[in-house]
């Protein structure tokens, strides 16, 4: 027996399989029942050896025992004695073994759905089949071969699922099956499953009032008529003079005699409860096309006959189909409707294509599927994974902003402005443990310090077979950029976000040979996996409580928001955003949120280069830009954009063009203002002689797109999505015409804020006992320190800032041996990838660094670069900044008194200082205010 059911599960394909434990007497049934209390279920003969099955059933009740018992009978002769002389209302239900072994499939699943229909169908709507029949013999024939053609049904939706988690809810929301014997009971299901029903299967002979009633079935028919009116109902009877009732009822009839009976009733389901193909039909029943799944049905609603599509509305079979292959949300949307309602066939085609159409965008937009090269659709908004391994930190994050875009319907809030994620393709790490060990390349990677044998080694070994496979046949049909990002594990964590440490390659994918683009696409992967072991990546973890051997590497292949312009490839203008703005004036409340937007792509923000900082709750609000001078000064005077006339390794980052490029291209209008020198005065838009410059004015005053209530929607759902402030990265493309805006939800990570400010009084401190102060610092409390590590404000020449950047590292690395800590003071932009506004020091050069402080030029106000991958690394590993500019007020540096110290080391410009009695660094984060005593000045107020 346990072998027949084991076999008869595998062959319908079942998951979940029942285990089936055997004793030989009911008392040993009993005793362990009541002792092991873990069993649903118990099948039972009618003959136990020492009690019959009814007392046994008794004694199971008796006993406290929630488990239904079962009888199958042998005999038909022997059961219909058993029934004639022994009190069964104890057993749950007696079938009757017939030589088929799916008996035992039924039995298990005709118990499962009468526990669990009351659950399922409120929980998803899941539908429901009443089958009414009192005959034990008919209906242990009927349920195998009810449930055989739910499970096919099943089995054939499982090819169309997207992923693990669909094909398991595609299973587990089949239709339930509910078993009646006597009419009171059968229209008391009925009546409580009615929004549920599928289909209803009755006898026209069965018990009512406690008597067999000869028209029962007809009038049960009637009723569930009146009550659904296009419910399929099928009556059988062993009488033929009864068809013609049933036709009366508007029921299909089938004879029980009949030697074809099974295989009608299983044609019946399927051409009736909307099993198998749609097949569209004209009223007189001939076919006039036939989908398979939601895309085919969509394309053939656009060249059916109106009559056919009128036929199958008014009939429901639309909302019926969708109800059975689990598509339950779109039967909801669809049932409600009838064909009158609307004014022409016409209109009702389209409601039909439009209410589809939206649902599979819907679902492209929400869930992760495991790509499938046979069914991939590159003309859907897609989001898919190759590989069973997690999606990495990027992705799952980017998978999470799809389900809170869809949830709180953002893509609708906009007219003419469409709000997604990018379609993406991931490589699951997995496929990075497999890279890795089938070509011995791990011990190798952790051990070696040369960056550039680590890629060329990583760039010789050969991704794993089937994944080569599954990319050749997607790049085979997209050619469209692509962006080759890394999504580690630890990326974009509650905690440390690991922002700008492995690399990401921009790709052109424009070569007009498909092996070509796979080449180039499977070198940026190997080049994204072997920065993984970067001594920019094994620095950066040593700051952290992570080993690197514990880490992973996913790999995002995602599209490229933007449009060709000529040879360059770029969106109008792409930005960071977050929802905690850690240097707000009044009015701008921290809360408010920052955004830092630039022309062209990110890499601009991203790297600290000139951007426009502004308030999404008070776009007008811009105090850092209250002169011309100001404006002149901060405006990007440059952007990033792909070359799409470069192939090959060295077109694999992005390419920096002048604003008269844009200009040509037609993009600078959306952002661009004019400056007269005659005038002295700026002023909106291109329309007059001038210089030019970025200052976004048609979008934020003059509304060329609506970026500013973009962005204070979308960081309100990230905030409360991620239940803490947020950080979102985005691009967007402008439409041209009537077509409708693009905007690109590129990345969304937590960003950490200091809470639990303490009140440091710093106002009422002499400068004399200072060597800095500012009224723009970030980070909370008190920090002492002996070291000191600083660019000398006379010296520093800005054409040298790439060489003054690398004695900093070595200084860095120096302090991290010996593990001391230090301060570090520069002049200009810390982290900025523009000599000419600072610094240019990656995060790991100055890793060790406690406190930050970032000193204006004489002739250049720096502002913190809110929007930068540097500046999230200052918020997650809480180091304290200051932001001095001298020259217009806002703090100072005592730049002479530093200058007289008496250095342990200098290189260049660059001094190491070191004192007997500590630095006292303090800071208030309540009001952003910072201060930094005298070695051995007191620190109280």
């Amino acid at each position: 027996l346990n072998e027949l059911l084991l076999g008869e599960f595998l062959k319908l394909s079942l998951q979940q399989i029942p285990g089936l434990i055997h004793v030989s007497s009911g008392a040993a049934a009993l005793a362990r029942a009541e002792a092991e209390r873990r069993f649903n279920l118990i099948l039972t003969t009618i003959n136990l050896g020492d009690m019959d099955a009814s007392e046994f059933a008794r004694e199971v009740k008796r006993r406290g025992l929630d488990v239904p018992v079962v009888v199958l009978a042998h005999d038909n002769n022997e059961r219909k004695e058993f029934i004639a002389r022994r009190d069964v209302s104890d057993v749950e239900r007696i079938f009757l073994w017939q030589g088929n072994p799916r008996i035992l499939v039924a039995i298990v699943k005709y118990v499962e759905d009468k526990r669990n229909v009351e659950h399922d169908t409120e929980a998803v709507g899941v539908p429901v089949i009443l089958l009414v029949e009192d005959n034990v013999r008919y209906y242990s024939s009927f349920l195998p071969t009810i449930y055989t053609e739910l499970f096919e049904q099943s089995e054939r939706l499982l090819s169309e699922a997207v992923n693990l988690s669909h094909k398991l809810v595609r299973m587990r929301a089949r239709p339930k099956i509910l078993l009646s014997s006597t009419f009171e009971e059968a229209w008391e299901l009925f009546t409580r499953y009615r929004p549920y029903m599928l289909g209803l299967s009755s006898d026209v002979e069965f018990p009512r009032g406690g008597r067999p009633a000869r028209g029962a079935g007809f009038e049960l028919a009637r009723m569930a008529r009146a009550a659904v009116p296009d419910l399929p109902i099928l009556l059988q009877s062993s009488r033929v003079e009864f068809a013609e009732g049933a036709r009366e009822v508007g029921a299909m009839f089938l004879r029980k005699y009949s030697n074809t009976l099974l295989a009608d009733l299983r044609r019946f389901m399927v051409e009736n409860f909307a099993f198998g193909d749609f097949v569209f039909r004209l009223p007189d029943g001939r076919e006039v096309g036939r989908a398979t799944d939601l895309k085919g049905l969509e394309e053939l609603l656009r060249v059916v006959p109106a009559e056919s599509i009128g036929y199958h509305g008014e009939r429901n079979h639309f909302s019926n189909w969708f109800r059975a292959r689990t598509e339950f949300a779109l039967a909801r949307r669809l049932r409600p409707r009838t064909v009158g309602e609307f004014p022409s066939l016409e209109d009702l085609r389209r409601d039909l294509i439009g209410a589809i159409a939206e649902y599979r965008r819907e679902q492209g937009e929400t869930l992760v599927a495991d790509f499938d090269p046979h069914t991939f659709d590159p003309n859907v908004s897609f989001f898919a994974r190759i590989g069973r391994g997690s999606l990495g930190g990027k992705a799952r994050g980017l998978a999470f902003v799809r389900y809170l875009l869809g949830h709180h319907e953002a893509a609708r809030r906009f007219a003419g402005a469409h709000i997604s994620v990018p379609p993406a393709i991931v490589l699951a790490t997995d496929i990075f443990d497999r890279f890795l060990g089938e070509n011995d390349l791990l011990d190798f990677a952790l051990g070696s310090a040369d960056d550039d044998e680590i890629t060329r080694r990583f760039l010789a070994a050969p991704l794993p077979g089937e994944v080569a496979e599954n990319l050749a046949l997607l790049l085979s049909t997209i050619d469209w950029p692509l962006a080759v990002r890394s999504s580690s594990l630890l990326e974009d964590s509650q905690y440390l976000p690991f922002t700008g440490v492995y690399e990401t390659f921009m790709l052109a994918n424009s070569d007009p040979d498909p092996h070509a683009r796979f080449e180039q696409v499977a070198a940026a992967i190997k080049r994204v996996y072997a920065s993984t072991f970067s001594q920019r990546a094994k620095s950066y973890l040593r700051a952290t409580p992570y080993r690197l051997e514990e880490e992973k590497m996913a790999v995002l292949l995602q599209r490229v928001v933007g449009a060709r312009h000529g040879t360059r490839y770029y969106p109008e203008f792409s930005g960071i955003a977050r929802s905690h703005n850690f240097y707000p004036s009044p009015p701008l409340r921290a809360e408010d949120g920052v955004a830092a937007v630039a022309l062209g792509m990110g890499r601009a923000v991203a790297q600290g280069e000139q951007s426009l900082l502004f308030c999404p709750r008070h776009p007008q609000h811009m105090v850092h830009l209250a002169t011309v001078e100001d404006v002149l000064s901060h405006s990007q005077r440059s952007f990033w954009a792909l070359d799409m006339n470069h192939s090959g390794n060295e077109s694999m980052h992005e390419a920096q063009f002048g604003l008269e490029a844009a200009e040509t291209d037609g993009t600078l209008y959306a952002v661009g203002s004019t400056y007269s020198p005659e005038s002295n005065a700026i002023y909106d838009g291109l329309s007059r002689p001038g210089v030019r410059l970025v200052t976004f004015s048609p979008v934020l005053k003059h509304g060329v797109f609506p970026l500013a209530e973009v962005l204070s929607l979308l960081l309100d759902i990230a905030r409360r999505g991620m239940g803490r402030p947020a950080e979102i990265e985005f691009a967007v493309r402008l439409g041209q015409g009537d077509e409708p805006h693009d905007f690109g939800f590129l990345q969304m990570r937590p960003l950490a804020v200091t809470s639990g400010f303490d009140d440091q009084h710093l106002d009422a401190i002499p400068e004399e006992r200072l060597i800095c102060a500012s009224p723009m610092a970030l980070g909370n409390g008190a920090v002492e320190l002996s070291d000191l590590v600083m660019v000398d404000f006379e010296r520093f020449e800005r054409s040298a800032s790439l060489t003054v950047a690398h004695d900093i590292a070595r200084y860095n690395a120096e302090l991290i041996a010996q593990e001391r800590p230090y301060l570090l003071i520069g002049v200009g932009r810390w982290g900025s990838a523009d000599p000419s506004l600072g610094i240019p020091v990656a995060w790991e050069q100055i890793a060790g660094a406690r406190v930050i402080v970032e000193s204006g030029f004489r002739d250049f106000r720096v502002t913190p670069s809110q929007g930068s991958h540097f500046f999230q690394n200052l918020t997650s590993f809480q180091v304290g900044f200051f932001t001095v500019n001298a020259e217009v007020g806002e703090g100072f540096v005592r730049w002479d008194w530093l200058a007289a110290q008496t250095a342990v080391s200098e290189r260049g410009c660059v001094r190491h200082l070191r004192f007997d009695a500590p630095i006292v660094v303090r800071m208030d984060g309540k009001r952003n205010q910072g201060v930094i005593f005298k070695p051995g000045e007191r620190t109280g107020g």
